[in-house]
């Protein structure tokens, strides 16, 4: 995948692709940030920038991205070029000591193919300390045609002697729209549901992914009638009755207390967005974009000070969910604090 085809980072992405139009990528660097927002496509797009066959410069030079469909980009892409050694946890969950001895020992001849041998290590956070010893003279005198790259979401778990090797770059979670955008294009989803889906993942597409058990396009259908029934009822009973729209979802898979933790989280993503158009921020930071009109009438309702007590009801309520309260007891309480 070329660089401009990496979703959001674009400072981070751009900086890669002037250092590599000007051969001036470091031997090693550390891609640091959260799960799931892109780190490992952007080491491999690095990957394929280096060694294309047929690269795209700039008019003026100034930056070089990959063109993604030489033989070189597509074995990449693959994972089948020979220059591009990726180390990953193993069954064990993590990277033994022999992973590394075994690509440290590649990386001392010339690339076979290609201009530049990359070696990724994903989930580098996972090196079992004798590994990463290992690894240390290699950081302090990589071979002159190898480069290394470390992708972690724990950076601060890697020794500290590895971590002042490599030059840090830290990438923040994506937008929502970035997450969206991402979905529909790599994993097929429908809009409607690659935004619910954005809204609750907090950045990540691997949060994003990983929650397809619970419906998250029911789970905000659900939080937006919720909204709009406590606005317009005050008397408890009929809040009571309210809850009864957070039981599971017919026909969904996930289970009574996930599909209410996915209703919950949809729930605080609204009333943070409710907050936003309370404070008259910029309508880009709303999380739940493509439902601004909806969240305009429901402003009427939700001020600064009610969204902000209902969020913090929210909160409290998802962790009595976590600490293993009972879902009807959750949802009837919530209720009557909104």
């Amino acid at each position: 995948m070329p660089f401009r085809q990496i979703v959001g980072h674009r400072r981070l992405v751009a900086l890669l692709a002037r250092a590599a139009a000007q051969d001036r990528v470091p031997p090693s660097l550390l891609l640091a940030g959260p799960n799931g927002v892109g780190k490992r496509r952007t080491a491999l797009a690095l990957a394929e920038t280096l060694n294309c066959l047929e690269p795209i410069l700039a008019d003026d030079g100034s930056s070089r991205d990959a063109c993604g469909t030489c033989g070189a980009c597509r074995k990449i892409e693959r994972g089948t070029h020979p220059d591009v050694l990726v180390i990953e946890p193993g069954e064990t969950g993590s990277i033994k000591i022999e992973q590394v001895r075994d690509v440290i020992d590649r990386a001392q001849y010339r690339p076979f193919e290609g201009r530049r041998r990359v070696v990724i290590i994903d989930d580098a956070d996972a090196l079992v300390p004798q590994a990463q010893n290992a690894l240390l003279k290699t950081l302090e005198e990589p071979p002159s045609a190898s480069v290394f790259v470390l992708v972690s979401s724990l950076p601060d778990t890697l020794l500290q002697t590895v971590r002042s090797r490599c030059p840090r770059l830290r990438f923040a979670p994506l937008l929502p729209a970035d997450v969206a955008a991402v979905l529909v294009r790599d994993h097929n989803y429908a809009q409607a549901d690659a935004m619910a889906a954005a809204a609750d993942a907090d950045g990540s597409v691997g949060r994003a992914l990983s929650a397809q058990a619970a419906d998250a396009t029911a789970a905000r259908e659900v939080a937006q009638t919720l909204l709009a029934e406590t606005a317009r009822r005050a008397d408890p009973q009929r809040r009571l009755e309210s809850a009864k729209l957070l039981a599971a979802t017919k026909g969904s898979s996930a289970s009574e207390r996930d599909q209410l933790a996915a209703c919950l989280r949809v729930l605080s993503s609204l009333l943070r967005d409710l907050g936003v158009i309370a404070s008259g921020a910029d309508s880009r930071l709303l999380a739940n974009a493509d439902l601004d009109t909806e969240l305009e009438r429901l402003s009427s309702s939700w001020d600064a000070d009610r969204s902000s007590r209902a969020f913090a009801a929210v909160d409290r309520a998802l962790s009595a969910l976590e600490r293993n309260a009972s879902p009807k007891i959750v949802a009837d309480w919530l209720v009557l604090q909104l």
